[in-house]
């Protein structure tokens, strides 16, 4: 009877390991998964499974989710480029507008959550001082510098949200009209459909900003005269 030699024991295959966890690895992976998945789906059981590692352990960085979602705030505020000190004050707050813009559509699925977000955190609160700031430099009075920042504020936040995940990604009609029927009923919407495309948007928005920008320098002027 012919023995057959023995198969040594084989070894257990080497662990991979872990990535070391860091606050920022957890960010940059979480800025990933909304950026490809959208914010509602974001969730710190699938960051983990992207990380290679439990929910529990991305709390030892950030104590819950609404602190990474803070983080992921701050990121993206925090990435825009400010103008040059040294510019005149209505040309920095122009280039700090177009800034803002550039800001939203670098994290178009997490800008919800930026348009939203009461931005008061340390960075969130730096954010608007220095864009307060900028106002001031142009508009000389308390009062109309606060409103002008808060129109200022309904045009970037509507503009970006309209160009970023606006009306044509929004829900639509169960039963939408064609064509033939909006060139039939609203003659108006029809020609000026064209003006909606996206390849339309740039000169829209400088319509938008010279217009807040002209309204700015009336309102200074009228302040100056008056004191």
């Amino acid at each position: 009877m012919v023995t057959r030699p023995a198969h040594p024991p084989r070894s257990p295959a080497p662990r991979r390991p872990r990535p070391t966890l860091t606050p920022a690895s957890i960010l940059q992976a979480a800025l990933d998964l909304v950026a490809e998945d959208g914010l509602a789906a974001f969730s710190t059981r699938r960051l983990g499974q992207r990380l290679g590692c439990e929910a529990m352990s991305i709390y030892h960085h950030y104590p819950s989710k609404h602190h990474l979602l803070d983080a992921m705030v701050d990121h993206a505020v925090g990435s825009m480029a400010w103008p040059a000190a040294d510019l005149p004050p209505r040309d920095r707050l122009r280039q700090a507008m177009y800034a803002y813009r550039e800001m939203a559509h670098r994290w178009p699925a997490l800008f919800p959550l930026v348009a939203v977000h009461r931005l008061n955190t340390p960075t969130g609160v730096r954010f608007i001082e220095t864009v307060l700031s900028l106002v001031q430099a142009v508009v000389p009075d308390a009062e109309l510098a606060a409103r002008h920042f808060r129109t200022l504020g309904y045009f970037l936040v509507g503009a970006a949200l309209d160009e970023t995940s606006g009306y044509a990604r929004g829900p639509s009609a169960a039963e939408p009209v064609d064509g033939a029927y909006i060139a039939r009923e609203c003659p108006r919407l029809a020609s000026s459909a064209p003006y909606f495309q996206s390849s339309q948007w740039d000169a829209t928005f400088e319509l938008g900003a010279q217009a807040l920008l002209d309204a700015m320098t009336r309102d200074a002027g009228r302040v100056r005269r008056s004191t």
